[in-house]
């Protein structure tokens, strides 16, 4: 484990390949707020690996889907993922930004669980889901 001060701490981290690497994390960054940490190319400019950090903790690594990596992770459509962010109000942006982005769909407005969230699902450029919400998780015994 790294006690550098600047590498994160182990977490869970999915991973998806994505069909359009690069539109895919533009949509990310752009419209939902990820940020760009790391994108290693090959010589023709095809994303290898990448990965996109959540500033509440955590992220996604991703790259472009071409051959011989279709076992590696999990295709781009079929993904789906539970994204925390503190903030009601961000979680209400978030779906206006993609509403008036164009590029993905709001699959559910903002609405309240029955467990004090906050919560909006969206549909990205690929066809993956993606909740996200206030809900941080049950405490840990």
């Amino acid at each position: 484990m790294s006690t550098d001060g600047k590498t994160p701490p182990p977490t869970v981290w999915p991973t998806l390949a994505a069909d359009d690497a690069r539109g895919l994390m533009a949509f990310l960054t752009d419209v939902l707020g990820f940020v760009e940490v790391v994108a290693y190319t090959d010589d023709d400019g095809v994303v290898q690996h990448a990965e996109l950090a959540w500033p509440a903790g955590g992220g996604l690594m991703m790259g472009q889907r071409r051959p011989g990596t279709d076992d590696r992770a999990t295709p781009s459509g079929t993904f789906s993922a539970y994204v925390v962010h503190p903030d009601a109000a961000e979680i209400d942006a978030l779906a206006a930004r993609v509403r008036e982005d164009g590029r993905g769909d709001v699959v559910r407005e903002p609405y309240d669980t029955d467990y004090g969230s906050h919560d909006t699902a969206i549909r990205d450029p690929e066809g993956n889901t993606w909740q996200f919400g206030t809900y941080p998780g049950a405490p840990r015994p």
